[in-house]
């Protein structure tokens, strides 16, 4: 074939920077668009705050601003030899004076005081487990060698305080160090268990319990039962099934409740209660509120940041010389585009927030059984958008609403039909169904089909798995888990 050229027209979807920029901006929490705004501050000198304005405007022009300056240096460097003689004699006169009574004014340590910058506060550090526990061992006295075994076994314990790892496995990490018996390894664990919280490092549940009620007074009402049915009927109590217990410890029914209830105040994951995640702030990014009967809604002021270009830099652009006005029309078109994206945000997330506040109106009068079913798609129709642009706003942004503070995405969920042809939310049901369990009888715990049985008595048509799918998402025991003795 010959080479040729040929003429074809098409079309093309194109990203262009600004676009680009706006989508990027659009799906950034508050704290991160903070973030990349002191960024954008940094490197962009045609940015600035709006309380910039006025110090910049205070200044008649540059020249004016650059003068108390120039003539502070002109006055060092010009100042007279005489004047700097009589400055020093005067203060060789006076040193004494001026010593003496600073000495008669202040103590001692006020010299060493601490700068303002030391009295600042400071996030506190956040301890594990682990730092908990080594912690402590380095306020007990042991031999250098048990401590290291005691320090291997430290760093084996899982979050829930647990220990897992092998002996042989402890063994091989101390090998370059020192060869340990396992009889030794088991004599520093038992040690390790006494640390706070009770019963850490322990292999299993039972373990873990048996070592938490050896640390009650032997004269504890029900201490003896309860430590046989730790010991030997841990699976029955779990089964809760009274009878076989009281058959088996040949003990009456007030001694197996009292029993019962000492052991379910002992903490089975003795580790999960030196938490260490840090605790998650959450800056709202809209307010719902009722005026005039109506619920309305606010953007944060920091969801809709001010920002303004610098007009002595923009003026500069006319007279600057071509490499540096080239590069000051760039940044100044960056931060046009910047506080465009800024203000397209901005009413973005006011209109979604304001589609969500319209469909759930219930939601705030009623509460969780009030929600209604919406979806991404009723959202995108109605405030003209496009499904992901809507699916971008509703990330890591939050809702402010006298029922609290929820992410948009709180607000979706699918629906469920009912007996009238209309349908009910999943947070709908969720709230019916934790609703209905709390209300359960005592000792006879609503099963899933008896939960969705009493969901169709309401008109809500939903299958067993359906009732079971949600109760799981809430954290929600099974019915025989549930069972409590009465």
């Amino acid at each position: 074939m010959k080479p040729a050229l040929n003429l074809r027209l098409h079309q093309q979807l194109a990203l262009t920077p600004q676009l680009q920029q706006a989508i990027r901006l659009l799906q950034l929490s508050s704290i991160e668009l903070e973030m990349e705004l002191r960024e954008a501050l940094e490197s962009n000198p045609l940015l600035e705050l709006p309380e910039e304005n006025g110090e910049a405007a205070s200044a008649d022009s540059p020249d004016q601003a650059e003068a108390p300056i120039a003539e502070f240096i002109d006055n060092r460097n010009n100042s007279s030899t005489e004047t700097s003689s009589s400055s020093e004699n005067d203060t060789r006169e006076n040193e004494e004076e001026r010593f003496d009574t600073l000495d008669n004014t202040f103590d001692t340590p006020a010299r060493n005081a601490p700068s303002d910058d030391e009295f600042e506060s400071q996030e506190p550090e956040q301890q594990d487990l682990r730092d908990h526990l080594l912690w402590q061992l380095n306020l007990t006295p042991m031999s250098a060698r048990d401590r290291a075994i005691a320090v291997a076994v430290i760093e084996a314990i899982d979050d829930d305080g647990y220990l897992h790892e092998p002996v042989e496995a402890i063994q091989q990490g101390l090998a370059s160090l020192y060869q340990i018996d396992a009889d030794e390894i088991e004599a520093v664990r038992h040690r390790i268990q006494r640390f706070d919280p009770l019963g850490v490092a322990s292999r299993n549940l039972r373990e873990c319990l048996l070592v938490q009620l050896d640390s009650f007074e032997p004269d504890v009402d029900g201490l003896a039962i309860a430590r046989a049915i730790v010991a030997d009927h841990l699976e029955v109590l779990a089964k809760n099934d009274r009878a076989r217990l009281s058959r088996s410890l040949k003990a009456g029914s007030d001694q197996i409740d009292t029993a019962v209830q000492l052991i379910r105040a002992l903490d089975p994951k003795p580790g999960s209660s030196v938490s260490s995640s840090a605790p998650e702030y959450v800056a709202p990014d809209a307010y719902a509120f009722r005026s005039g009967g109506q619920w309305q809604v606010s953007l944060a002021p920091g969801c809709q940041p001010q920002l303004a270009i610098n007009r002595h830099y923009e003026s500069l652009i006319a007279r600057a010389q071509r490499d540096d006005a080239s590069y000051l029309r760039g940044q100044l078109q960056e931060a046009r585009w910047l506080i465009k994206s800024l203000k397209t945000r901005a009413d973005t997330i006011l209109k979604v927030a304001q589609s969500i506040v319209r469909a759930q109106s219930a939601f705030l009068d009623f509460g969780p059984e009030a929600m209604k079913p919406l979806v991404l798609k009723d959202v995108a129709e109605e405030i003209g958008m496009h499904e992901s642009t809507v699916s971008r706003v509703t990330t890591r942004k939050f809702l402010y609403t006298p029922r609290g503070t929820f992410e948009f995405k709180h607000f979706f969920s699918s629906g469920v039909s009912t007996v009238d042809g209309g349908s009910a939310s999943a947070t709908a049901i969720q709230a019916m169904i934790k609703k209905l369990i709390e209300a359960e009888p005592t000792g006879k715990p609503l099963s899933d089909q008896g939960l969705a049985e009493e969901l169709n008595r309401r008109g809500i048509n939903v299958a067993r798995r359906t009732v079971a799918k949600y109760r799981e998402a809430m954290n929600i025991a099974a019915s025989n888990e549930r069972c409590r003795l009465s």
